[in-house]
């Protein structure tokens, strides 16, 4: 990309929609809801190096995902086959959208008197934005998140995305979701 005046819109969007953070201990591992396998294969990963002793999978019923009766179901069996114990794995099986997985995820915590300060946040490269966004609106303030990514099917990521129409759709989907997301949240969130 070659920049005009020191900024290009690409990568003002790059940098808006794509977040990465360096991958810290944490408390726990939450996982948006989705058929995206390699989640739950990063996640798996990160538990078995000692980032964090629990994994929070979220998500229902997922038509893409016929043979499970929920993206919860299908990621806690990836998680089972990569050696993650079945204790060390809290399930939320009910949520159909991001804010879902976010506060339903929150409930079960507060309602298993789950005690915990960091979280890392394990989704696609393009969801990562929206996901840290949603988990932060619906989480307790003083709860430190990290965001590690992975690529889904499609391999979008920060360094192609503008270089197909299912990139750039995808990409530009994100943000308007962000938009019609937050915009109910504002004065919510003005007011915490």
């Amino acid at each position: 990309m070659q920049r005009k005046n020191n900024i290009f819109p690409l990568d003002a969007i790059t940098e808006f929609v794509f977040v990465n953070s360096e991958v810290v201990k944490s408390d726990i591992i939450l996982i948006p809801g989705s058929d995206c396998g390699a989640m739950m294969d990063k996640a798996a990963e990160l538990y078995h190096l000692g980032v964090a002793p629990i994994i929070l999978p979220s998500g229902g019923y997922n038509s893409l995902l016929p043979e499970y009766d929920s993206e919860c179901q299908f990621l806690s069996q990836i998680a089972l086959e990569r050696g993650v114990r079945a204790e060390d794995i809290i399930i939320e099986d009910k949520a159909k959208n991001t804010f879902e997985n976010a506060t339903l995820s929150w409930k079960i915590m507060e309602s298993n008197s789950i005690d915990i300060k960091s979280c890392m946040i394990v989704c696609k490269e393009y969801h990562s934005r929206r996901a840290l966004l949603t988990y932060m609106a619906r989480f307790p303030k003083y709860i430190n998140f990290k965001v590690c990514t992975v690529l889904d099917k499609d391999r979008i990521s920060k360094d192609n995305w503008f270089q197909t129409e299912t990139g750039v759709s995808t990409v530009m989907g994100e943000v308007a979701k962000i938009g019609l997301y937050f915009r109910k949240e504002i004065d919510k969130l003005i007011r915490i």
